[in-house]
């Protein structure tokens, strides 16, 4: 960023009058305007033109302001939203400032109160400090990446040299360790950084619509398409896309994806042709890889294809030196927006933090500071307070290939004792030819042999 750049803005609202009105009202203040007409064609312009800060109306067709904020954040979760509207009330603005939303103006819009509102969103953004030096351009790359250990530093160092070539990364790392950070990181310090960063995480959706949510679909080439969709692949075209818990992809997608590394193009669901593609991908995951490469639950050589430099993220009681950084700021983060004065942790609050066995890694650390935030009636939040969030388990819901795998693990056992350990039988009932049935069994450590009186005799 040079002192010569703009800051850029993105302009949403239905009312096109007022959009042109608004336009050269801030282009005449020395700021570079984007425009759209509504919350999707705002989405589309979002990854091309970057903007410092979203300004967009309430009230719109399809996609009202708030959904296009949630819809922004889910993508930028620092990037200002200004929220606009003829249809303000007082409790429409606590709820818009509550859910992360910067400021909330009411139309008719008071132009110098607007001005001053986009310059505290450029200055809450880092945005004049990054202009000035402040920060200094060298690390804006990793600005979200609060840390101070030495770990992390030679991570950084590292990710920063492989940033520089277009090699495909392999992060791996336990969950809630920061993987999805550090992918943008690298595509920040890239020469794709002016271009798409999309995530996605393979796990989150199910397998019938993994493969056209990646390489998109045509209009009726299944029940529920009713118009083209590009796909992800297309989506992140020049820049990076970063396939999160790639594990838990199934083996028939891993074909396919292997093939659009290789020949780098991308067939839609249903059609014919296909198109050229220009993507990194950055890929995560936080299992075992090379123990399913072993197993045959991940192929060999996509592994190879993704795993070209590989970095190792650290879990949380690894780096404990950063502990005390990352609590402050997220206490920082949660308090800016809440009516509560919090000072801090008192000296053995932050023991019992920098102590703490920490499985959940940074997303549990961020998890306890704010129920201690939430509970505390004083301005500095107490030991007892830390100790009580941290030992608070509320009932999980399982990621779904684990909850998959403990079914199929549980199915089988139930199955085996039906059939006093007969496998012939058993696979009969399972639907599935003998040797996969073995296969099966031989995934989950499960002899037939314990189920019946004499040993297994049949062999697969």
């Amino acid at each position: 960023m040079t002192k010569d750049e703009k800051p850029r803005i993105l302009l949403v609202d239905d009312d096109a009058d007022l959009l042109s009105l608004l336009s050269i009202r801030l282009e005449n203040g020395g700021y570079d305007i984007t425009t759209a007409v509504n919350g999707k064609e705002a989405l589309a312009a979002l990854p091309r033109i970057q903007p410092h800060v979203v300004i967009t109306d309430l009230r719109m067709g399809k996609m009202d302001g708030m959904e296009l904020f949630e819809a922004i954040h889910r993508q930028s979760s620092s990037l200002p939203v200004i929220v606009i509207t003829a249809h303000g009330s007082i409790p429409e603005a606590v709820e818009a400032t509550r859910r992360g939303v910067f400021s909330f103006l009411p139309k008719p819009i008071d132009s110098q109160n607007l001005i001053k509102e986009i310059k505290a969103a450029l200055e809450h953004s880092g945005y004049f400090a990054a202009v000035q030096g402040e920060n200094g351009d060298n690390y804006k790359w990793c600005q979200e990446i609060i840390y101070q250990s030495s770990i992390m530093a030679n991570l950084l160092q590292k990710t920063k040299l492989v940033a520089q070539s277009e090699a495909s990364v392999f992060i791996q790392g336990e969950s809630g360790t920061g993987k999805e950070l550090l992918a943008k990181a690298i595509h920040n310090a890239s020469g794709r950084s002016k271009h798409p960063f999309i995530a996605v995480n393979c796990a989150a959706i199910p397998e019938s619509l993994l493969e056209s949510e990646l390489f998109g679909h045509i209009k009726g080439s299944f029940t529920g398409a009713t118009a083209d969709y590009q796909g992800l692949f297309k989506s992140a075209h020049g820049g990076t896309l970063f396939l999160d818990e790639i594990g838990d992809m199934p083996l028939s997608l891993q074909v396919k994806l292997l093939r659009v590394l290789q020949e780098k193009q991308v067939r839609p669901v249903g059609s014919t042709r296909t198109t050229n593609v220009d993507v990194r991908i950055i890929s995560a995951t936080h299992r075992d890889i090379e123990q399913a490469v072993e197993e045959n639950e991940f192929r060999q050589d996509l592994y190879y294809r993704l795993n070209v430099v590989n970095l190792e993220i650290p879990t949380l009681v690894d780096r404990r030196e950063d502990i005390p950084l990352l609590a402050n700021y997220f206490l920082k983060t949660i308090t800016d927006s809440d009516v509560k004065k919090i000072n801090g942790f008192s000296p053995e609050a932050m023991k019992t933090l920098i102590d703490g066995s920490w499985p959940g890694n940074i997303r549990q650390l961020l998890n306890v500071v704010e129920q201690a935030v939430a509970l505390t009636t004083s301005p500095l939040i107490s030991e007892n307070l830390i100790s009580e969030a941290i030992n608070y388990n509320p009932p999980q819901t399982l990621p779904l290939a684990e909850a998959r795998q403990a079914f199929e693990q549980d199915y089988l056992i139930r199955l085996l004792q039906s059939t006093n350990g007969n496998v012939s039988e058993a696979a009969r009932i399972a639907k599935r030819n003998r040797t996969d049935f073995y296969k099966l069994l031989n995934r989950h450590h499960i002899a037939p042999s314990l189920f019946k009186g004499e040993p297994v005799s049949e062999k697969p």
